[in-house]
């Protein structure tokens, strides 16, 4: 059994919202079968930390989170620290980012893209 199928990861309206809209504004540029694929990496200020990117392909690994037409990929090896996770797109005064509502974060950075468990 997976750490998904005990809690899954799951994407917010909001964030299918946002992911749609940068992939309407790249228009013809943007590949077929764009993605938006969330990982976790070692270092940040709280010891993980979340990366945000755009890929036109999906490993045979990856869990794949779809929403209102949007994609989201996550690595196996990711998996296990953003389980029962809801990746957000929030906008608040001080920005507008993609977010991650980690119910397996001890402690958070300010910065809001590191982490700790």
């Amino acid at each position: 059994m997976t750490a998904t199928e005990t809690a899954p990861i799951t994407m917010s309206a909001s964030a299918a919202r946002q992911i749609n809209a940068i992939m309407a504004k790249q228009g013809a540029d943007a590949p077929a079968g764009r993605m938006l694929r969330v990982a976790v990496d070692g270092g940040g200020c709280s010891g993980f930390s979340y990366r945000f990117e755009f890929a036109d392909t999906r490993n045979d690994d990856d869990l794949l989170i779809e929403r209102d037409g949007a994609k989201i990929v996550i690595d196996e090896m990711s998996l296990e620290f953003l389980a029962g996770s809801e990746i957000d797109y929030s906008r608040e005064i001080i920005g507008a980012a993609f977010k991650i509502n980690n119910p397996n974060a001890t402690a958070n950075c300010g910065c809001g893209t590191s982490f700790s468990i």
